[in-house]
């Protein structure tokens, strides 16, 4: 497919509330680019706190038609779209190229996980269950979970269709009703996805999509007094505005927020497998734009020089170019993102010098820059302390294994954390001392949809994915019955 093919977008897209297309109440646009070539990808209406107000009250209604279904049927219908994804799982894989940039072949895979999580939450429809509770022979307590009615969804641009899903898709198994509020860079995938849940059985009316700008759509689904609970994925500083509008109508959020997470190579390390890891966890995923993005490494002095003289090789072999024709790095989102990591190359500079690779923005169309790696990185520096969401790494060393678990520690996020050594009792120490909410050994990005997923400190609060989700979209009744005579 080459660069121009657009044919899996359409040429403007509305707002969609109850399963019809329209203008914004404001009948504003945004247009929506194609970060490969700066080209103009198709026009998405500029959603208001009207429209998310007409999207809420809708999905009231649509919440007592779906909550209706048995869990049985709310099963069926969510492997329905499961499988429907699956079938169109090259659409949907070039519409995230085409609005994201990351590589095709990556792109399908977050489509296949996509589809996986209606898959699994699809086989936890009928599995929401409460518990008995042992009082005394005089009574009979148990309890009920029952869900939480209308929920927000606020999705980012950098993972859209599978972040959509990671959410609504949990929502919908255990009986909600959803409104959505897609990145204002990617909102297409959220659009085509929701059309396809409607053709597989989900009531129109039960979810919803609100595409629009931050200020005015964002804000109003996260400070809306009418949701039983707001999910949403970005940066921390976004993430405390959303659980303050949250909180101040008392409803629960859940908040999947920055990282700034270490990869410890220690010198047992087998060094081709934790440069490859490094690779892939903040170059040759998404290009560095993940919350979870290895994007600070920690090694072991004794094995510095070698283990950056095989990354450097190793970055300067990666190919840079569109996301269509997969190329191993694709461009940044925006023009506004590029703006921002060409900053911290300035920074980087000025706080430690050229960098060993990279650095540059690429003189061509779209939004490109090098993958970029500074060694010997101070711990306060700025481009060490602060997420760049960007092909940006710092590397630094450590001497012994308290060095370690400090510097790992020593940021405000808490996110994910990763080690590559061969003694497994370092490892489970290193699990056990690091302040994160996953830990992944020998391979960066372990784990998958089915293992709960959320950070310490500035990294947020709550977890997704796994059977704990299920418990973020439902809601506590005990009942208790007296029975003595």
């Amino acid at each position: 497919m080459s660069t121009d093919d657009q044919s899996a977008v359409a040429d403007q897209y509305g707002v969609l509330i109850d399963g019809t297309e329209r203008d914004a109440s404001s009948g504003e646009t945004i247009a929506v680019y194609d970060p490969a070539t700066g080209d103009r990808l198709t026009d998405v209406a500029a959603g208001t706190a009207g429209d998310v107000d007409e999207a809420v009250s809708v999905a009231h209604e649509g919440f007592e038609t779906w909550r209706g279904y048995t869990p049985a049927k709310r099963c069926r219908i969510l492997n329905d779209v499961a499988r429907a994804i699956r079938e169109e799982k090259e659409r949907f894989a070039r519409i995230e190229t085409l609005e994201n940039g990351k590589p095709l072949s990556e792109a399908i895979g977050q489509v296949e996980r996509c589809a996986r999580h209606f898959e699994y939450y699809g086989g936890l429809a009928d599995k929401v269950e409460g518990e008995s509770i042992p009082l005394d022979d005089g009574h009979v307590d148990y309890t009920i979970r029952e869900p939480v009615g209308v929920t927000g969804h606020i999705v980012p641009w950098n993972v859209p269709i599978y972040l959509f899903a990671r959410s609504v898709a949990p929502a919908l198994a255990a009986g909600n009703a959803a409104v959505v509020k897609p990145a204002e860079e990617t909102p297409i995938g959220a659009l085509e996805l929701t059309r396809l849940l409607h053709e597989n059985g989900v009531p129109t009316a039960a979810v919803n999509v609100v595409p629009g700008e931050g200020v005015a759509a964002g804000a109003a689904l996260s400070g809306h007094p009418d949701l039983g609970t707001i999910t949403f994925t970005g940066s921390s500083a976004t993430g405390r505005e959303v659980g303050k509008a949250a909180i101040a109508n008392l409803t629960e959020p859940h908040l999947e927020l920055g990282g700034k997470s270490p990869l410890v190579v220690y010198d047992d390390a087998d060094l081709d497998v934790a440069v490859a890891e490094t690779v892939k966890g903040i170059f040759a995923t998404n290009t560095g734009q993940v919350c979870s993005a290895s994007s600070r490494v920690i090694v072991h002095e004794t094995v510095s020089e070698a283990y950056v003289e095989k990354l450097v090789a190793a970055v300067e072999d990666l190919s840079i170019g569109p996301g269509i024709d997969d190329h191993d790095v694709g461009p940044l989102a925006s023009a506004a993102h590029l703006d921002r990591v060409a900053e911290y190359f300035d920074v980087g500079r000025s706080e430690v010098g050229d960098p060993v690779v990279g650095g540059n923005v690429l003189d061509r169309d779209g939004y490109y820059v090098e993958p970029t790696v500074f060694a010997d990185v101070p711990q306060d520096a700025r481009i060490l302390q602060e997420e760049v969401f960007g092909p940006v790494l710092t590397v630094s060393t450590f001497a012994d294994e308290a060095e370690a678990i400090q510097r790992s520690n020593d940021v405000d996020y808490g996110l994910v954390a990763g080690v590559v050594t061969t003694d497994m009792g370092r490892a489970h120490r290193f699990a056990r001392e690091v302040d994160a909410g996953q830990i992944y050994v020998n391979e960066w990005f372990a784990g998958g949809n089915e293992t709960p997923f959320g950070g310490f400190k500035d990294s947020g609060i709550g977890r997704e994915n796994g059977t704990q989700a299920i418990h973020n979209y439902t809601q506590i009744k005990n009942v208790c019955l007296d029975i003595s005579e």
